[in-house]
């Protein structure tokens, strides 16, 4: 069984580099992500090498081979089921589960994670509007545009938030701006890189780069 830290470091490779692998994951970010030192994750990329489960070329990254790609998809599948089981079932706020279910996800058994899986209803997202893996390692493309893009008139519906911090998804809650929330652009300013939308009767002013991390759909 690979160690908890192999599993995290695959899902974080996975995650930055999306399923394609079009380009690599630099050993920067995978330190930025992990919080750990550039030397640690050289050292860690060399082991996933030596295992099968990624390649790695010196001063460009890493990329998963089908092992481990394979692999990260079932460790991201666990963590996102459990994010939305810990949301249906116990109530935690989206800016609580994610901490949970790190600490969870490598515990599960895949017995257990289908059967919530069914218990769900076969979710096809999180709480956070991330596309949670299939049973059989298939993941659906993730939908949606940036907030940012959506010129003024436009009404949306969101659809994900790429920013998952706890300070920010606090923020969009207190703005009303939740997973499935439809709303309106009411400007759209390019110039002063701000934007306003209203969400149930609440006008919002968003930054141009907080825009950027809500991906939204036609409402």
């Amino acid at each position: 069984m690979p160690s908890l830290t192999v599993e995290n470091y695959l899902k974080t490779i996975l995650q930055i580099c999306g399923l394609t692998g079009e380009r690599p994951a630099a050993t920067g970010a995978i330190a930025d992500a992990l919080d750990v030192a550039p030397g640690t994750v050289t050292s860690m990329l060399k082991t996933l090498s030596e295992s099968g489960l990624a390649t790695y070329t010196p001063y460009e990254g890493a990329r998963l081979t089908a092992q481990g790609s394979a692999l990260a998809l079932r460790v991201m599948r666990r963590h996102r089921l459990i994010e939305l089981f810990l949301a249906t079932t116990l109530k935690l706020t989206w800016d609580e589960v994610h901490e949970e279910a790190e600490n969870m996800e490598h515990a599960v058994s895949d017995l257990l994670i289908d059967k919530i899986d069914a218990f769900l209803g076969f979710p096809g997202v999180d709480p956070h509007g991330d596309p949670i893996p299939r049973a059989d390692g298939t993941l659906a493309e993730a939908v949606g545009r940036s907030l940012a893009e959506c010129p003024g008139g436009e009404k949306f519906r969101f659809a994900r938030v790429l920013d998952q911090s706890p300070e920010f998804l606090r923020f969009l809650t207190e703005s009303s701006l939740t997973i499935g929330c439809q709303g309106e652009v009411k400007t759209n300013r390019i110039e002063s890189g701000a934007m306003t939308v209203l969400v149930d009767g609440q006008l919002t002013t968003l930054g141009r780069d907080a825009a950027q991390k809500i991906l939204v759909t036609n409402s």
